[in-house]
């Protein structure tokens, strides 16, 4: 078949290049707690939007450093027991979409809660206030300054605290509770279902944010990853800091975060793709100690993946 990465035998092996920080686990340990003790002042308000068998609702939240975050909520109507519920994650830069690309899955009893990610093309808040750059991408964001001020680190916890709020919403069977996303979607569901490892299914597809040491080395850092490039022209010329920016990177790798999930996993990848490459989203994958399976996708890159929306679909139903 066509390649644009490893051979498919060598990437079923491959587990990352990019570097692992020594205190990954107290850095999240960390975050976490930061997490729980905010107070999330939860508003959940109707929506003009309506129709005959689901009600739709704004679900707002505050999110670790003051951010106020905003979802999607579609809740069935005429539910009379607790059911299961599904948080959907969007693609890089733009937002949680449609009511009505909701309401499949509230036809069939779930809850549907898309998160929009703060500061990106939807109503939830980047609060800033970092050092260094803030003009091009999330990934750069908060790297010059503390670790502990990365702006993808606040994104991953508002996926834990988004879900935590879901969990204990009282016509939701918090034991039933799945995830799922596309490109970032995928990255923030496996953050979330790492963070949060109550989260009973996950269906991340081609995954974001995950080994950008491999993403540079084979010089994609272009289109959803241009922002690493436009980082070292700009502020380390010369790669003299090159082991420090990635190692702090690591932090916000979803690759480290893999092992912590408990749920069950279906993964979708095309391997013509050419923004996030497989080798990134295996670096991932292979890390991955639940039960999981992998849909591959052999003649299609970063796009629509024929059939896999019903895979999907299918795999949440039996929650």
């Amino acid at each position: 078949m066509p390649l644009i990465d490893m051979p498919l035998n060598e990437l079923q092996k491959y587990q990352g290049s990019s570097i692992r920080p020594v205190d990954f686990d107290e850095y999240w340990t960390r975050a976490l707690d930061e997490m729980r003790s905010v107070e999330p002042c939860i508003e959940i308000i109707p929506n003009e939007f309506t129709v005959s068998f689901a009600d739709c609702y704004d679900l707002y939240f505050t999110g670790v450093r003051g951010a106020r975050i905003h979802a999607k909520y579609v809740k069935p109507k005429y539910s009379k027991e607790a059911h299961p519920a599904i948080i959907q994650f969007h693609g890089y830069t733009v937002n949680s979409g449609d009511w009505s690309s909701k309401l499949g899955y509230a036809a069939l009893g779930y809850s549907v809660i898309a998160m929009d990610a703060r500061g990106q093309g939807g109503y939830s808040e980047d609060k800033g206030g970092v050092k260094g750059n803030t003009h091009y991408g999330h990934i750069i964001r908060g790297l010059d300054d503390d670790k502990d001020n990365l702006l993808f680190r606040h994104t991953f916890l508002d996926t834990a605290q988004l879900a935590a709020i879901v969990m204990e919403l009282p016509e939701v069977d918090e034991n039933c509770v799945v995830a799922t996303g596309w490109s970032q979607g995928g990255a923030l569901t496996i953050a979330c279902a790492a963070l949060e490892p109550r989260i009973k299914k996950l269906a991340p597809v081609y995954p974001f944010l995950s080994d950008y040491q491999r993403v540079y080395n084979m010089d994609l850092a272009k289109d959803a990853y241009e922002e690493l490039r436009t980082y070292f022209r700009l502020f380390d010329p010369q790669h003299k800091r090159e082991v420090e920016i990635f190692t702090k990177l690591g932090y916000i790798d979803i690759q480290h975060l893999a092992t912590r999930i408990k749920g069950e996993v279906l993964m979708g990848v095309g391997l013509m793709d050419s923004v996030c490459p497989p080798s990134t989203q295996f670096a991932t994958f292979n890390k991955i100690t639940a039960p999981k399976r992998l849909e591959i996708f052999p003649d299609f890159g970063h796009e629509d993946l024929p059939g896999l929306h019903d895979i999907i679909l299918d795999f949440f139903c039996d929650v």
